[in-house]
Parts: structure tokens; C-alpha cells; sequence
């Protein structure tokens, strides 16, 4: 069975929509290209908070991933789907094609005789077995010969055992680190062996002394800055963009693409700048110029930044932001790990207003619900969702279809590059 291209969400008989709430982790390589992505999904408040099930979780996410598509929710990259035993025995997990699951086995299965004969059948079938939340004496240890993959959590373990891990398992399954929050974590747990990382230190830069900052990164700040003033100098941005060959490129090319619907091909510049008008002009420059100062950096980088923007203009119509911008706030938030400089830094050479600026530095800020919720709804903390949507007086679907659509956006915008 294949995945099928996202669908409509259902309705139920008054005709109103059942809403999927959705996020996902990503799981990287050691050079920080995106290998999958754990999926993590709830259906609403009530089950959330109200039905403790594991299984009924899992059932969920593998519901979910069928009616949303796979193609959307992990771009092409595996989908690590938790498994509890009842999932487990009756191979839920068939209905996802092997190509594209990994059946991630939960810390809380007993590794019993039905178990291994499941995990077994399974991998007969092509899936990839995962062990979640590996620790020192794990009682699963027992499936370790026939796991692909073990994901050992570095906070349940220490840099020693960890280590000792690798040392024992690393011959016949491949070693993920996960809970990995820091660049001096990544860097431990690659010099201890393992290949696959889970966590968000890749948006997470050094911490660098000060320096100049490269000519081309300064043409991307330069823009930047440029559509965030007040009035637009055209003939000053048309120079920026023809000054780096990717800027004009990626410009020419979003514009051309399937995104849009122009009635005819544009070929420069200055038509581009005429035809798009001043509202569209600084939201696409933006993406731009984020896109093209992310080349050389990991993708899920480019994706998430995309989708915290979107998100971010959609929570607009509903919630004060003055005279912030909350597209841009979404798109700064990552810039820092982009350009691979301080976040200071980049602010410094760019006339944000004083909230936005407050914000994305950590201060005190009206804006601080919505930011923290951008971050909540990324990383599927679902109670901390509940919390900032009655603060900020957002119902919850509001939210996730908010999100969702802005998946589906940021997808076909990177595709378009």
C-alpha cells in the first residue's frame, strides 16, 4: 500500500471538520541532512487530556499519517511511528508501505515472546525496528539482535554509557542519539559513534566570537533590511538582488513556478518588483533571502523557518501583534542558525521594531505567547499548546488547521526553489 496524497480533513454528520493535530521531530544525519521524522499527533482536547491510552495514541498517529499523507508530513524522509504491544501484535503499522515507516518501539513494551515474534514478522515485511528511549539496562535488551536501529536517550544516560553503548550494540544496529539539545552534545555523541540525532541543537549555533560578517550574508541582511522600512526604495533592492547571482535566481525562478499564476513569464528584476506590489514584494523577498542564505545549510532549517512564518501570518488575523509583523518574526527566528551567527548580531543590522526585536532576543514582550506557541505547536507539546491557545484566546482546531496549512505551504514554497 502506498501513501496517498493528503486529503481534505473528514466531516462528521453536522458537518463540521475533525481536526488533526500534528508535529514532528526531526532525526538527522551526523552532517545534518534530515533522515525521518518522528510523528507526533493527538485528535483533539478531549482525547488529550481525557484518555490516557497509549494505544489509542498510536492508533491515532497511524489514522492520522494515512488521511494527511506521508508525502507532506515527512517529505520523502521515513516516518518513525511509536508502537505500543497492541500495535505491535496486530500490525497496525502495515497500513503505512515499509519504504516509509520505522516501527519505533516503545519503552514501556515488554520485550515477551508475542513481541519478538511481531517485531520479527515486521522485519520480514521490510519494516526497520527501532528501540525508543534506549537506557542502561534496558529490559528490552533482549531485542537489541534484531533491531535496526536503537535510539538511546542522553538524558536517562551518561556520557560513559552512552559510549559503552555504541561500543556494544553499534555492530549490528545503528546508533541514534536522541534528546540531543546542545552543539556540544551533538559533537560528544558523534566522537562516541553514533549516526542518526534527534533534537533541536542544529538550531542551535556556536556561540561565536565576533566578526565580520561574509559579503554575501551581508547582502541577505541588506535585503532584509530593505523591506522592512517603512517605504520601499524598488531601484535599491533591484541592486541587491543583481549584486548575488542567488538572490536573482531563486527570485526568477519562485515567481516562474506553479506557485503563482501569472499570465506571462517574468523576466527580470524590475517586473518581478512591478508586478508583485508592495504587501507581496517584502513577503517574498523575505523568503528569498532566507533561501538563499540557507544553501549550505541543512533543509529542515529552510522548512521549519517557512512554517513558523506561515504560521505566524495566519495567527495575524486573530490575535494583537501591533505593529509587529509576525511573518517575519517566524522567518527571523532561525536566522541566527542560517546565517550561523549570534542572533545579536543579526538583529543589529536590521530595523525590526523594538517587540519583534524583544522577542526573538529572549526579552520581556507582548509577543512572547505567540512566539512560545510557534514553538509549542513545533515540538507537539501538546499541554503547553492547550495553555498558550486559552491565553491568547485561540481555539485549539483554529491552531492546528492553522499549522497544518502552513506545513502544506511551506512544502510547496521550498519545492518551488
Amino acid at each position: 500500500m502506498s501513501s496517498s496524497s493528503p486529503k481534505p480533513a473528514a466531516a462528521n454528520q453536522n458537518g463540521n471538520r475533525f481536526v488533526r493535530y500534528v508535529a514532528r521531530q526531526p532525526i538527522l544525519t551526523a552532517d545534518k541532512n534530515v533522515f525521518g521524522y518522528e510523528l507526533l499527533f493527538r485528535d483533539g482536547v478531549e482525547d488529550f487530556f481525557r484518555n490516557p491510552d497509549p494505544d489509542a495514541a498510536s492508533r491515532s498517529t497511524l489514522d492520522t499519517s494515512m488521511l494527511m499523507g506521508l508525502d507532506v508530513l515527512c517529505d520523502g524522509h521515513r516516518a518513525f511511528i511509536n508502537c505500543t504491544r497492541e500495535v505491535l501484535l496486530k500490525e497496525y503499522i502495515t497500513l503505512l508501505p515499509p519504504d516509509n515507516a520505522v516501527v519505533e518501539v516503545l519503552e514501556t513494551v515488554p520485550p515477551d515472546d508475542l513481541v519478538r515474534a511481531a517485531c520479527l514478522r515486521l522485519k520480514a515485511a521490510g519494516y526497520p525496528i527501532a528501540l525508543d528511549d534506549f537506557a542502561p539496562n534496558d529490559p528490552r535488551e533482549s531485542l537489541t539482535d534484531i533491531s535496526d536501529i536503537i535510539k538511546v536517550d542522553m538524558r536517562r544516560s551518561s556520557a560513559e554509557e552512552a559510549a559503552a553503548m555504541v561500543a556494544r550494540y553499534s555492530s549490528r544496529s545503528k546508533m541514534l542519539a536522541e534528546k540531543v539539545e546542545t552543539q556540544a552534545e551533538f559533537v560528544s555523541a558523534c566522537k562516541a559513534g553514533f549516526i542518526y540525532f534527534q533534537g533541536y541543537f542544529f538550531q542551535r549555533p556556536q556561540l561565536m566570537q565576533a566578526r565580520e560578517i561574509p559579503g554575501n550574508q551581508l547582502n541577505y541582511l541588506r535585503l532584509l533590511q530593505l523591506v522592512a522600512r517603512e517605504e520601499l526604495d524598488a531601484n535599491e533592492i533591484e541592486k541587491v538582488i543583481k549584486s548575488e547571482a542567488a538572490l536573482c535566481y531563486r527570485l526568477l525562478r519562485y515567481l516562474n513556478s506553479a506557485a503563482f499564476s501569472f499570465s506571462t513569464e517574468i523576466q527580470s528584476v524590475k517586473h518581478a518588483l512591478a508586478i508583485l506590489g508592495e504587501r507581496e514584494v517584502r513577503r517574498w523577498i523575505r523568503l528569498v533571502a532566507t533561501l538563499s542564505a540557507a544553501q549550505n545549510r541543512p533543509n529542515e532549517l529552510v522548512v521549519s523557518a517557512l512554517i513558523r512564518a506561515r504560521f505566524g501570518e495566519l495567527l495575524a488575523t486573530r490575535v494583537k501583534h501591533g505593529e509587529s509583523d509576525l511573518f517575519l518574526i517566524g522567518l527571523l527566528s532561525l536566522m541566527d542558525a542560517i546565517l550561523e551567527l549570534p542572533i545579536g548580531v543579526v538583529l543589529e543590522n536590521l530595523p525590526v521594531d523594538k517587540d519583534t526585536k524583544a522577542v526573538l532576543l529572549g526579552q520581556p514582550s507582548h509577543l512572547l505567547p505567540v512566539y512560545q506557541l510557534m514553538l509549542a505547536q513545533e515540538a507537539g507539546e501538546w499541554a503547553r499548546v492547550g495553555e498558550l491557545s486559552s491565553k491568547l484566546s485561540l481555539p485549539e482546531s483554529f491552531v492546528a488547521e492553522a499549522y497544518w496549512d502552513a506545513m502544506q505551504w511551506a512544502k510547496q514554497m521550498n519545492s518551488a526553489t
